[in-house]
């Protein structure tokens, strides 16, 4: 079988000093060092200095090295846009400064290339990495990451550090549901892979602050912030639209319990309730508007919902069960609790599958990804 190619980009703007020596460290080290046919993509925010001059030229002295020059600013933009048209089997970036160690590239891709996990990122806030940097920004990582994980409950460790990888149809898929064009990107990329169930192997790197970084910390954090509480208020919004449900629900189901035995009830009301929290969430929470996929997204909340029913009525069984002649004060509580487990699991479902874009990889090319075989020891030439 054919070796998997590896695609790196390296978003830069106004990098004259650094880009050259890096790009060819870079290239020297892949086909040194570095097992897999690799490209090297430098993707120019639109630079203003001689850093387009300077990347032609090194696409034109070098093999295995492409230039693309983008009219806008912003890494994400780069980075979707070079990663968007890639044909390699793994795409990866990383920064131009080459703050993080290459001998971490390796470890970096194997696990993508041998099937193990869908992306992979390093980190410098794990045991095992070796960092250097002042104790601002080493601040800055920690209170960003851990801000990560208390608001949109994450479980990577380094959101931000610019050395990640992926398996190129796994992050095609993620791409359109991604909506920063710059710093944020990274952060929602790995926060929509990781509530869409994806394997993230984290890879410990040595890292060296680069003095003469490019990045504004204060408008990034700024801008970060903001997009955490983007994400936020997504689940803010479903968590609203569950409250009013949920009180719909109950409304309709101890009117229907005077008429109707408790099973009964229960299904009339979780499914009209259903009918309404789908409608309110794929205007209110999805921002999914008109009449395009109207009728799948109902239908798929109809599925959602018979996972819901068979929860709460498995509950009501189960109080018959342990409880029989159980009070309607403790059915309802029963019920209660049901029914927010079965919100926990509605949202899951409703951001996978309901109305987030597919996950689909062709199965020849997926049974291709996972029957590659460990890195060979002797290396190849350019790509």
């Amino acid at each position: 079988m054919q070796q998997p190619t590896v695609e790196i980009a390296i978003p830069v703007y106004n990098e004259q000093a650094a880009l050259a020596g890096s790009v060819r460290k870079l290239r020297a080290f892949l086909d040194e060092s570095f097992p897999y046919r690799a490209q090297i993509v430098i993707a120019d925010n639109a630079s203003d200095d001689a850093t387009p001059e300077i990347g032609a030229r090194l696409a034109a002295e070098l093999a295995g090295v492409t230039y693309l020059r983008l009219a806008e600013k912003g890494r994400g933009r780069a980075l979707r846009h070079v990663w968007g048209r890639s044909e390699a089997d793994v795409v990866a970036y990383m920064d131009v400064d080459l703050s993080t160690g290459l001998e971490a590239l390796l470890p970096l891709v194997a696990p993508l290339v041998s099937g193990h996990s869908d992306l992979a990122i390093g980190t410098r806030l794990a045991s095992g990495s070796r960092v250097v940097r002042g104790p601002k920004r080493e601040l800055i990582s920690r209170a960003y990451n851990r801000l990560l994980h208390l608001a949109l409950r994450t479980r990577f460790s380094d959101a931000q550090c610019g050395f990640k990888a992926g398996l190129r149809e796994t992050v095609a898929a993620l791409l359109p549901a991604v909506e920063d064009e710059a710093w944020f990107f990274d952060t929602e990329l790995l926060v929509l892979a990781e509530h869409r169930g994806l394997r993230i192997h984290e890879v410990p790197v040595d890292w060296v602050d680069d003095p003469d970084s490019r990045v504004a910390i204060v408008r990034t954090a700024r801008d970060d912030l903001l997009g955490v509480l983007r994400l936020y208020g997504e689940l803010m919004r479903f968590a609203l639209v569950g409250i009013a449900s949920t009180a719909l629900y109950l409304l309709l189901f101890l009117g229907l319990h005077t008429a109707l035995a408790a099973q009964a009830a229960n299904a009339i009301a979780l499914a009209l309730s259903a009918i309404a929290n789908t409608a309110a969430n794929r205007h209110f929470t999805f921002g999914r508007r008109g009449r395009a996929g109207l009728l799948s997204h109902h239908l798929r909340g109809l599925l959602v919902f018979g996972l819901c029913l068979g929860l709460t009525s498995g509950a009501l069984a189960l109080l018959r069960a342990l409880a029989p002649g159980a009070p309607a004060s403790v059915e309802l509580a029963v019920l209660i609790a049901a029914n927010l487990l079965a919100t926990a699991l509605r949202y899951g479902a409703m951001r996978l599958w309901v109305f987030g874009p597919p996950l689909e990889l062709a199965a020849g090319e997926l049974q291709g990804l996972r029957a590659w075989r460990a890195p060979r020891p002797n290396p190849t030439s350019r790509g």
